[in-house]
């Protein structure tokens, strides 16, 4: 199998509650390799492009989930990481767990660390990883230029 990409969002509840160095440690597990890392202050465009598929399969959740990328709840910040190695979002999405936290497995990331906010409903999950390799083209493309990835 050839090497591919995946992007990692440590998002702002991640930060917030400093689980920034746990959440690497665990996801060195995978043996790939950090190609691009960087803070990011994220935008609503930005926000709007990276969750579009969301806005046409779950509007109902579209705007709160907005709202939480983009730190109204915690902080305005990420920390937005490209992997790279041989089957790289299957690895992350594994270490990351389900989405939602509650069904996550307690040993994931997600069933660790995260949880669903009982004022909003947002799941509060603590990271994004790319669900297919598609998809993680296409959003490494919105966080990341190709001159801040290290191949």
């Amino acid at each position: 199998m050839k090497e591919e990409r995946t992007l990692v969002i440590i998002k702002p509840d991640g930060l917030i509650k400093s689980l920034t160095g746990d959440i690497i440690s665990k996801l060195s597990e995978t043996e790939l390799r950090i190609v691009g890392a960087k803070i990011v202050n994220v935008s609503k465009e930005l926000a709007e492009q990276h969750y579009a598929e969301l806005k046409q399969s779950k509007p109902h959740v579209f705007e709160n989930t907005l709202r939480y990328i983009m730190g109204e709840f915690h902080t305005n910040r990420v920390f937005a990481l490209v992997y790279k190695g041989k089957n790289a979002v299957e690895k992350v999405r594994n270490i990351a767990g389900k989405t939602n936290p509650e069904e996550a497995d307690p040993i994931t990331i997600r069933g660790k660390y995260g949880r669903i906010n009982s004022k909003t409903g947002v799941f509060e999950n603590v990271v994004h990883a790319s669900d297919s390799p598609k998809s993680a083209e296409r959003e490494i493309k919105l966080w990341f230029r190709d001159t801040e990835l290290v191949d």
